[in-house]
């Protein structure tokens, strides 16, 4: 079951609108409608551009394209999308919010079928929903690892992804990173680095759609208990909502989740999942490749979340990879636990299609046996990106950056 192992390595270490060179910019905050809390991974998209970010934690996003688009499409689970024009210029940035969204009981529709065979007919739909050609995806992909509530270390970077048509597999699939930083907390007291094997190949293999043997094949899928749950709506689009639970005890552990499947067009829009922890030894063989010597591992939480999206060309496409671990180390001999906590997510700003693309060569390509946060160096410039398009990082992350960048 290797190929089904997300993995971390503990490893022992002293430690508005404006122009970005020819980019425009457009930034804002997305809220809620009503109580005004901020979304946190909320799409947004800049309309006719094929540009595409998503809100940070604290709902904030930055948006850079070649010329002003003429608006910007959010969208959420749970909410009505909106889309909102531009103009011909902004005063600063946009203050959007989106309502909840309502499903009146009479537009539900009842499915009397077995909810297995509804996940089965979307896995079938996969050749026609998803794309039969190679494409490349423009990425940007970050890691951070805390120790209880401050930041201990962030990698974060620009990649190309590149993937095969859906039918495929994932063996020829390739990760290539164009552009990347990292941070490590000088503080003497943080003396256990989390790193996680893989970094952005990480997201290339979690494509469930595509990597069936993950999931979403007849031998995983006896193993689960499947139900209908009430549907949601995601993109103004009605949603299937499958939960699923672990119904069979193997060697492996398996999840808890949920599966979001579109009602028109039978494509997976949204996988949610949950690591069973109720067995700690096989969460820490799932999690876990090594750690120091005297240091207990105590597996908390291992969470996945996969979006897909669609795009004009009615074809959907992975778009965001999110992956949450939770854990707890101790030194034998001290009476307190430490927590940790290690987030690695992945968005798709743009795609790439048609004849000239290429696949990306052996020598470029990241390899998964790496730490992502190895293969890149120090920082110091402010303006590192540039006109890439990135995951804006929240007021915490922010000032962590800005308090290590100042130690150096």
């Amino acid at each position: 079951m290797m190929g089904k192992r997300v993995i971390l390595v503990f490893l022992m270490a002293v430690v508005t609108l404006s122009v970005y060179g020819q980019k425009v910019t457009v930034s804002g905050l997305v809220t809620s409608l009503g109580d005004g809390r901020s979304i946190s991974g909320a799409s947004v998209a800049a309309e006719g551009c094929g540009v595409m970010v998503v809100t940070n934690g604290d709902g904030f996003f930055t948006l850079k394209t070649d010329s002003l688009p003429r608006a910007v499409v959010v969208s959420h689970l749970g909410y009505e999308s909106r889309r909102v024009e531009l103009g011909n210029s902004l005063d600063g940035p946009l203050k959007i919010s989106l309502k909840p969204t309502a499903i009146l009981l009479s537009e539900v529709l009842v499915v009397a079928n077995d909810p297995r065979e509804l996940v089965m007919a979307a896995i079938r739909k996969i050749p026609k929903n998803y794309s039969l050609q190679p494409e490349l995806h423009r990425c940007f992909y970050r890691e951070t690892a805390m120790k209880r509530q401050h930041y201990i270390c962030v990698a974060e970077g620009v990649v190309d992804m590149y993937k095969t048509a859906y039918g495929h597999g994932t063996g020829r699939d390739r990760v290539a990173i164009r552009k990347g930083r990292r941070l490590l907390s000088p503080r003497q007291t943080d003396t256990l680095s989390v790193k996680v094997m893989g970094g952005p190949v990480g997201p290339v293999q979690l494509d469930m759609v595509k990597n069936l043997e993950l999931l979403f094949n007849t031998d995983e899928l006896d193993l689960y208990e499947l139900k209908m749950e009430l549907p949601e709506m995601i993109a103004d689009r009605q949603q299937y909502v499958v939960s699923m639970a672990p119904r069979a005890t193997v060697e492996w552990p398996l999840y808890f989740g949920k599966l979001y499947i579109d009602r028109e067009t039978l494509a997976f829009s949204r996988i949610d999942l949950s690591l069973d922890m109720s067995d700690r030894e096989k969460a820490t063989r799932m999690m876990l490749v090594k750690k120091p010597a005297g240091v207990r591992f105590r597996p908390k939480e291992l969470s996945l979340l996969i979006d897909y999206r669609l795009g004009d060309d009615d074809l959907s496409r992975i778009s965001y990879v999110r992956t949450t671990f939770r854990f707890n180390c101790d030194w034998r001999r001290r009476l307190f636990a430490t927590s940790f906590t290690a987030v690695c997510e992945m968005v798709v700003t743009n795609t790439q299609g048609g004849p000239d693309v290429q696949p990306i060569r052996g020598r470029e390509s990241f390899d998964q046996r790496d730490a992502f946060f190895d293969q890149v160096a120090f920082f110091r410039d402010p303006a590192f990106w540039q006109d890439y398009n990135i995951i804006e990082p929240t007021e915490s992350l922010d000032r962590a950056i800005e308090r290590i960048v100042k130690k150096y």
